[in-house]
């Protein structure tokens, strides 16, 4: 066997065995990928080079921004935000049918994109919505299915710390430049759910609005959304314009945030040790995972591997829509049972310099990596979204699955379309002169 035959079946191998027998996911990839160095390199070369390999990693001022987004977050998913978006969310809505279930659509768009996280956008809105939702009439395997469909789209309308890592493991693609490119998906996303809940109103004509929201009404909950909206604008418009990093963005984001919870008196003093923990912990894992991706980056650099696979994939075909369509089919099935983390960060290293070799612009490839898992990540049998959605709606998988389906076929059919028009992710980006 070649020396990259080995190291194939020592990496893959052996993260596929530890992961089949529940070893956490930053063992299952450090492991295998240090063993693997150790075997090109040595015992003494391979484990100095591992650790130095993870030191480096890691070492990135902009890694910081991903705990700073993650602490923001969490000020947010207590801070009384989801509220405040979920009525102006139900009032923009007007009487379209489903209306609440359109409410929650859009709520976890807006959520989703100032909190960057699906699971918090599914438990802050869905606690919201589901008991609204009940109370009208509606399946509770269809409010699930709702809530659990649309919560991704935050994943993708920025600040997304997904898009952060990705930038970090392609090697230096712009942070902007990928913020940017996430928002006609994204809304694609949200209208593709949308859609979905219009189709299922038509045969429930019962699930109608009982009244339109005046100009007034309107008014006064725009109002008290506008600081929370404000919030996106603000990072988002910094960091394209100039003023600062997205690290230094993420910052501004963490002291908005505060200041905003504590202005809706919705958090005091006393809650901040219990959320600086549990955004330390998160963060802990996420720069962990970051770090002994480094080393298998670093593997698969040495050996040559995405390489060997481009030369592969070159001799088989040369048609850049086969090779697409190869990597969407690989990274829906094996995204699956992986959290969208360590897909983008297994994945990137290994896809991305096939993809640029076929043409594909890095951008246009982490918009339709990181959309392949958010897909991923709402798909059964191992999605967390899928998992919190059916608890806070107090309902079985096995219904919200079923009523799932509908979904899926427009999520997929958008995914197409953000995979093969490059221009739905590239416009904005270019727009800008981010290109």
């Amino acid at each position: 066997m070649t020396e990259v035959g080995l190291v194939t079946v020592v990496l893959f191998g052996g993260m596929a065995v530890l992961m089949a027998i529940g070893a956490p996911i930053s063992i299952s990839i450090g492991l295998p990928s240090a063993v693997s160095l150790v075997l090109v390199m040595g015992l003494e070369d391979g484990a100095a080079t591992s650790a130095q390999r993870m030191f480096n990693g890691v070492n990135s001022f902009a890694l910081l921004a991903i705990p700073f987004f993650i602490l923001a977050g969490g000020i947010m998913n207590n801070g009384g935000i989801a509220t405040r978006l979920i009525n102006l969310a139900k009032v923009l809505v007007g009487r379209t049918p489903a209306p609440l279930a359109q409410t929650n659509v859009l709520a976890n768009m807006l959520f989703g994109a100032i909190s960057g996280s699906a699971i918090a956008a599914a438990a802050a809105v869905g606690t919201t919505m589901a008991p609204m939702q009940a109370r009208e009439g509606y399946d509770k395997g269809f409010t699930a299915a709702t809530n659990v469909a649309s919560a991704p789209s935050g994943m993708l309308i920025p600040p997304s710390n997904l898009m952060i890592i990705y930038a970090l493991a392609s090697g230096g693609t712009s942070v902007g430049a990928l913020f940017l490119a996430g928002y006609v998906p994204g809304i694609l996303w949200g209208v593709a759910c949308m859609a979905v809940v219009w189709w299922y109103a038509r045969k429930h004509p019962e699930l109608r609005a009982p009244t339109r929201a005046g100009l007034a009404e309107l008014g006064r909950v725009f109002v008290q959304a506008l600081p929370s909206l404000t919030l996106v604008l603000v990072v988002i418009g910094g960091i394209v314009g100039g003023f600062f990093t997205p690290t230094e963005g993420s910052v501004v984001a963490v002291v908005y945030s505060l200041l905003l919870a504590l202005l809706y008196r919705a958090i005091s003093l006393r809650d901040l040790p219990r959320i600086l923990f549990s955004a330390a912990r998160t963060s802990s894992v996420v720069v962990f995972l970051i770090g002994v991706s480094s080393i298998m980056s670093f593997v698969m650099s040495f050996t040559r591997m995405p390489q060997l696979i481009a030369e592969g994939l070159f001799g088989w075909t040369d048609s850049k829509v086969v090779v697409l369509l190869v990597m969407m089919v690989v990274l829906l099935i094996i995204g699956i049972p992986l959290d969208a983390t360590p897909a983008v960060l297994i994945f990137t290293p290994i896809f991305l310099p096939v993809a640029v070799q076929y043409g594909i612009d890095p951008v246009q490839f982490g918009i339709m990596l990181t959309f392949n898992l958010c897909i991923a990540i709402i798909s059964p049998p191992s999605a967390p979204v899928l998992f919190v959605g059916a608890q806070v709606a107090g309902v079985r998988i096995e219904p919200v699955i079923r009523h799932l389906m509908p979904f899926f076929l427009a999520l997929v059919t958008v995914l197409f379309l953000v995979t093969f028009v490059p221009a739905l992710s590239l416009w904005l980006p270019g727009l800008f002169g981010l290109l």
